[in-house]
């Protein structure tokens, strides 16, 4: 299964592609999840320039509900020799609910490996499955497989502050080779991401979310290495490193997050 696949998107005319917003797509609040939405996006990107993301960023408008039928136009402004700069437009009826720009191209330069580091972690099946509350069940969080490799489980909050470097090592079954499509589904997990620090079960909605493409390279499991910023006056701020199980720097998350506590 490919991001395509999963998203069960088709395209319907030049520059125009479409899919209907069902379970395996939404939030545990029946909309589409923001990072389904920007792989929606990319997968439409990536096959009308015919090159690959080097970065996208999805500025979220409004809602998609559950049962909405979505649909997606991209335009292509600038057209160079090794990068396509791009835009694509998703519609509920006449209704813009998102937009997201980015670049898509390759180019030659390379360095022998990446400044950053994969953190020491257990291997996937090493760590725990993560427990998620009832509420997320049939949502996008029934069809991501995820063990949490540094971090609480959200039953452990109990108000005590924690680290905001946290882990989790991801999957779709089934899917063995990471597009930026796939990543940008697995980056819209650091929207959760407050609760680490905070020690409370908070919910997020993204603002913005961004995908920096680095490589992509076949792995069953990839680790999400969270980095939570900051949380005032309701907005907070995280970046998400995606490695994979050979220790290759696949991407770079990052967005801003509309944050409050779950009510009980």
């Amino acid at each position: 299964m490919d991001a395509q696949h999963f998203l069960d998107m088709q395209r319907t005319g030049d520059n125009v592609w479409e899919f209907d917003v069902t379970e395996r797509l939404i939030t545990p609040g029946k909309f589409l999840f923001g990072g389904c939405g920007l792989a929606s996006a990319i997968v439409a990107l990536e096959a009308d320039t015919g090159r690959p993301t080097v970065w996208a960023t999805a500025h979220y408008l409004s809602h998609a509900p559950l049962g909405s039928h979505v649909r997606i136009t991209t335009e292509l402004p600038a057209v160079g020799g090794r990068v396509t700069q791009a835009r694509a437009t998703t519609w509920v009826d006449d209704r813009e609910i998102l937009t997201v720009h980015g670049a898509f191209g390759v180019g030659e330069l390379t360095a022998p490996e990446p400044w950053v580091t994969m953190p020491s972690v257990p291997a996937p099946l090493e760590c725990p499955p993560r427990i998620m509350p009832k509420r997320f069940d049939e949502s996008v969080f029934s069809h991501v497989e995820s063990r949490l490799a540094m971090g609480r489980h959200f039953e452990e909050m109990d108000g005590t502050p924690g680290s905001p470097n946290w882990a989790l090592w991801t999957r779709v079954p089934g899917h063995l080779e990471p597009s930026a499509a796939t990543l940008a589904i697995f980056g819209d997990f650091v929207s959760g991401g407050a609760s680490q620090p905070m020690g409370q079960n908070t919910m997020g909605r993204s603002l913005d979310n961004t995908i920096r493409m680095v490589a992509v390279e076949k792995t069953e499991w990839v680790l999400l290495d969270i980095h939570m910023h900051a949380l005032v006056g309701g907005f907070a701020q995280g970046t998400a490193f995606m490695w994979s199980e050979s220790g290759t720097l696949l991407a770079t998350a990052s967005q801003s997050i509309s944050a409050k506590l779950w009510e009980s």
